[in-house]
This record gives C-alpha cells, sequence and structure tokens, in this order.
C-alpha cells in the first residue's frame, strides 16, 4: 500500500486514481464527495461555480481590457437630441490596469484552491483505501485548532500579503511596461503597453534620462557603502572604547547614545538641515570666530552636500550599531584574549585575529541587510538636502544627492511620470535582489554555521 502512494504528485495522481480523481481535475471536490467528504466536496465545486461565473459575467472582459488599456478616450460629443456637445466619458486605463490585476490575483487564488481541491481528495481516496478514518466536514473544522492550526494562522496573513502586497507590486511592475507618463493621464489621454522601451530608454547611453540614471545609480551604490561601513566600523570602534576595562561609568555612555535613538530620525535630519544652511548655526559661528569670510555650502554644492550627508547619517546610524556590536563583544569568550596575551599578541594583533573576525562571522547577514536598507534609504536624503543641488544635467528635478529611491518618488509626485518610476523600482530591486542572494551565499555565516566557536 505504501508503494502505491508513494511520490504522489499532480500527475501520477490523474494517471493513477480513480474516476473520481479524475473528475476532480474538472469537478472540484469529486472526489472529496466520492469518499465521504460531501460537505467539503461542494464548497469546492461551489468554490469552481463561483470563479467560472466571474470569469464569464465580468473576468474575461477585464482580461481582454487588460490587452488593450482601453479604447474610447474621454472627449466632447455632439447630443443630436440636445444640440449641444456633451461630455463623453471613456475608458480609464488605470482602473482598466488595476481590475486586471484583480482578475489576475483571483484566477492565481482559484489555481491554488482546484490544486488544493485535487490533494484534498487524493488524501481521502488513499485514506480510504488504507481503512483509516476519513475526516467529516466538522471534524476538518475542528482540526484547525490542533494539528492544523498553522493553515488557520497563516490565512489572514496569506490574505492581507495577496491584496496589500502582491497586487500592487504585480500592478507597478505591469506599469513599467506601459507608457503612463505626465502625456498620458487618463481619462483625457489612454496609456498603452510599451513592452521593455522604457528600459531601453534608461539604459541608452544618447538619452537624457539615461545621462540622469547613471550618475544617480552610481551614487546610490556609493552612498550604500559608505553609509554601511562608515556606522559599522564606527560603531565597533565606539563598542570597544566603552566596553574596554579602562573606561568607567560604561551602562551611563551606553545610555547618553541610546536616548539619541529616541528622537525621530526625520526631527533630527530637519533640525541639522536647518543648521547646516546658509544662515545657520554652524555657518555663523565659523564666520563669527573668523574661521571663514563666507558661508560654506555645506548643502550647496555636490561634493559637500554629499559628504555632509554620510557624516549626518554616521552620526544618527552609529548609535544602533553601538549597541548591537556591544552584545555581541560581551559574548566572546575571554579565554581566546587570556591565551593571546600569554602568547605576546597585542591589542592590535588580537582586534584582527580575535575581535574582528568573529564580529564580522555573526554581523555579515546584519551588513547585507543594511547595505540594501542604505540603498533605498529615503529619510537622509529627503530631508536633509531634498536630493539637492539641482542641476540642468539631470531630467526633470533630479538633484546631485538624489538616490534612485529619492528619484523615483520625484517622478511620480512632481512630474507623473509613473511608468519610469515603476522601471526604476524594478531595477532596483533586481539588483538588491542579486547582491543579497550572491553575498550571503558566498558569505561564511552560510557556509560555515559552526566555523566561529
Amino acid at each position: 500500500m505504501k508503494t502505491e502512494y508513494k511520490d504522489r504528485n499532480f500527475i501520477t495522481i490523474f494517471t493513477k486514481g480513480d474516476i473520481f480523481s479524475k473528475l476532480s481535475y474538472i469537478f472540484c471536490g469529486a472526489a472529496n464527495v466520492r469518499n465521504g467528504q460531501i460537505i467539503k466536496g461542494f464548497l469546492f465545486f461551489l468554490l469552481e461555480i463561483a470563479y467560472i461565473s466571474f470569469m464569464i459575467f465580468k473576468g474575461g472582459h477585464l482580461l481582454h481590457d487588460l490587452t488593450t488599456l482601453g479604447e474610447n478616450t474621454q472627449g466632447m460629443a455632439f447630443n443630436e437630441a440636445l444640440g449641444i456637445y456633451e461630455m463623453q466619458q471613456g475608458d480609464n486605463s488605470m482602473l482598466i490596469l488595476l481590475y486586471g490585476v484583480v482578475a489576475i490575483v483571483i484566477s492565481a487564488a482559484f489555481a491554488a484552491v482546484w490544486l488544493f481541491s485535487i490533494f484534498s481528495g487524493e488524501n481521502a481516496r488513499r485514506n480510504k483505501a488504507a481503512g483509516k478514518h476519513v475526516n467529516n466536514f466538522i471534524q476538518d473544522v475542528v482540526s484547525l485548532t490542533n494539528e492544523n492550526i498553522r493553515f488557520l494562522l497563516l490565512a489572514v496573513p496569506v490574505a492581507g500579503l495577496s491584496i496589500f502586497t502582491v497586487m500592487p507590486l504585480i500592478y507597478m511592475i505591469l506599469m513599467a511596461f506601459t507608457n503612463y507618463d505626465s502625456e498620458h493621464q487618463p481619462p483625457g489621454n489612454l496609456f498603452d503597453w510599451v513592452g521593455i522601451k522604457n528600459f531601453n530608454t534608461l539604459f541608452a547611453a544618447s538619452d537624457r534620462l539615461s545621462a540622469t540614471f547613471w550618475p544617480v545609480l552610481g551614487w546610490t551604490l556609493i552612498w550604500g557603502f559608505l553609509a554601511t561601513f562608515t556606522c559599522y566600523f564606527g560603531g565597533m570602534i565606539l563598542a570597544m572604547i566603552i566596553n574596554s576595562k579602562g573606561i568607567k561609568f560604561k551602562k551611563f555612555w551606553r545610555t547618553i547614545f541610546v536616548f539619541t535613538m529616541a528622537v525621530p530620525s526625520f526631527i533630527s535630519l530637519r533640525v541639522v538641515a536647518t543648521m547646516l544652511g546658509e544662515r545657520g548655526i554652524f555657518n555663523v559661528l565659523l564666520q563669527q570666530w573668523g574661521f571663514t569670510a563666507s558661508s560654506l555650502p555645506f548643502l550647496t554644492n555636490a561634493t559637500w552636500a554629499r559628504a555632509s550627508v554620510v557624516i549626518v547619517n554616521f552620526w544618527i546610524g552609529v548609535p544602533v550599531t553601538m549597541l548591537m556590536v556591544s552584545g555581541i563583544l560581551m559574548n566572546i569568550p575571554g579565554e581566546l584574549y587570556e591565551s593571546a596575551k600569554i602568547d605576546g599578541a597585542g591589542p592590535i594583533t588580537m582586534f584582527r585575529k580575535i575581535t574582528f573576525p568573529y564580529m564580522w562571522f555573526v554581523t555579515t547577514p546584519y551588513i547585507i541587510s543594511n547595505l540594501i536598507g542604505n540603498i533605498n534609504n529615503f529619510n537622509p536624503i529627503f530631508f536633509l538636502t531634498g536630493g539637492e543641488p539641482h542641476t540642468l544635467n539631470y531630467y526633470k528635478g533630479a538633484g546631485k544627492t538624489d538616490l534612485l529611491v529619492t528619484w523615483l518618488y520625484k517622478l511620480t509626485k512632481d512630474s507623473n511620470d509613473y511608468n519610469l518610476a515603476a522601471t526604476i523600482g524594478i531595477i532596483i530591486f533586481v539588483i538588491s535582489a542579486i547582491f543579497t542572494l550572491i553575498s550571503f551565499s558566498r558569505s561564511n555565516a552560510l557556509k560555515n554555521e559552526e566555523g566561529f566557536q
């Protein structure tokens, strides 16, 4: 009996199952009804009828419209009965795309239910053939509070993920393949599918968009690297100083840095932006003390502004790393340092051979996630510089300190270039996903989990 039911899958259930197993591919729940699960089987069948009805009366039309994104534009039409021109409502490409995505997600959800009904019917047939108990509907419901509680607990998160994450994500991805920009705003002007034109435009060497995209991408990667490793090594050095034996009031110093984290970062950034302004406190004091004759361009010069955001981000981000590193330092076995001292190792050697390797091994996943987070770190740039200083060489308001994520925001908010914003969003995701997969798969934190003991 074990050999008969071993390795059953979607194909073998059809080829090796009975007639009702085969019918369940067409009529959901047929195998369940045949094997005693009548209510469960009819529920599967009702879901199938509901989906078919939806596709006949609404879904099929939505999917068809998705291929064209609308054909009738809004405009004035002459009403012969009244002898006047009236506004004629047209199609709305944005809503057509949204409803099409909803139809796709509903179809995917039904496909999951369809597969579940097939395997559920096969499981009932298998138990009945083996002389085992086959649960009725009440027993299946009760099992959701016991051995199958995982399905009950996951139902709401999966539904929420599908509605609030998957559907918007599909909508954004599809938008990248349209010309939904400032010149194609529905319902007055419909937008249409353009394939990979937006990607070609961003990557093309001769286009102004490309002349903006590549420098912004380069600064985004540089910013991500500097923001991550300045905070990482700064926090490590600060933690080592506070945890050293010669420092008193260790808890007090840690508490001081924790207090800095209690202030929301956007408030700190706005305050610092004011202080670094042309008439901010820093420039006023530097001129009063005679260090400079004029205001320093902290936020108005590209190089100065980029250096400023890195330094300010260091000030905001280093307490987090310091606290994390402090906890790790306390867990490094003291015997390692004692043995190193006996062997004649100095502080620098112990740092290179013990402290840093241990820190790097433990914190590799944190560094990877923090680097990706900094590449998408909206707050420091937006609240400190707003992407400025602006330049006429860049496309539609992009500035010298803009990251891809802040430029994406400007494209949607200021210029309504939703197609370009969606394209940039996909590019950010691809870069982040590839880097994360490659770096984490090659790290010792994954390859050698027992490596540092």
